[in-house]
C-alpha cells in the first residue's frame, strides 16, 4: 500500500509515527515477488498432484526423509527443516501414514517424542517423482534466469531466511508453535 497523498512523512512525538510506506519501485518489486511465489507454488502443487497426488509441502516432508540418516527424523526436527507449524507437519504424516510413504515411531529416549521414517514404498514414490519435480523446477525457474541471476535470486533469498529466523529465544517461529 502507498502512503495516501496528504500524509506526513512522520508524526509528532504525541502521534503514532507512520509507516514507511514502500516507494513505486519496492511497491513493484514487492508485488512481482508475491505473484512469482504464489505462482511457482500453484505450478508445483499441480505438477505435484497430478504425478504422485500429494501437494508440494508433503513432497518436501518425504525429501528431508529420504536425505536423513535411515530416513528418519524427529517430528521436531521435521518441522523446523520445512519450516511448518507442528500442527501442519501433523496432518501431513497422518495423510503420509495412511498412504503408506511414512509410518512413526516412538523415540525411546523421551516419552513426548517421535520419529517420522520414510518406508520403502514412500521412497519408491520419492523415485519416480523427482524427476517431474525437477523438470518443472526447472522450467519455472532456472531455465529463465541467467547464472548471475540464479547466484542472486539464492543470495537474496537466504538473506531474506535468514533475517526471519532470529536465534534468541521465544522467537515466533513456525516449529515452534
Amino acid at each position: 500500500m502507498k502512503a495516501p497523498a496528504s500524509a506526513p512523512a512522520h508524526g509528532s512525538a504525541a502521534e503514532p509515527r507512520e509507516p514507511r510506506w514502500l516507494t513505486d519501485e519496492e511497491q513493484r518489486v514487492w508485488r512481482s515477488f508475491m505473484e512469482g511465489v504464489t505462482l511457482l507454488d500453484d505450478h508445483l502443487d499441480r505438477q505435484l498432484q497430478r504425478d504422485a497426488g500429494m501437494p508440494h509441502v508433503y513432497y518436501g516432508l518425504l525429501v528431508k526423509l529420504a536425505e536423513a540418516p535411515r530416513r528418519r527424523l524427529r517430528m521436531t526436527e521435521l518441522a523446523m527443516l520445512a519450516k511448518i507449524t507442528r500442527s501442519r507437519l501433523s496432518h501431513a504424516i497422518a495423510r503420509l501414514e495412511k498412504n503408506g510413504w511414512v509410518h512413526r515411531e516412538d523415540c525411546p529416549d523421551d516419552k513426548r517424542g517421535q520419529f517420522a521414517v520414510l518406508t520403502d514404498e514412500g521412497l519408491e514414490v520419492l523415485r519416480q517423482t523427482a524427476p517431474g519435480h525437477v523438470e518443472a523446477v526447472r522450467q519455472a525457474v532456472f531455465d529463465r534466469l541467467s547464472p548471475e541471476q540464479q547466484k542472486s535470486l539464492g543470495e537474496i533469498m537466504r538473506i531474506v531466511a535468514e533475517g526471519l529466523q532470529p536465534a534468541e529465544a521465544g522467537a515466533d517461529l513456525p516449529w515452534l508453535r
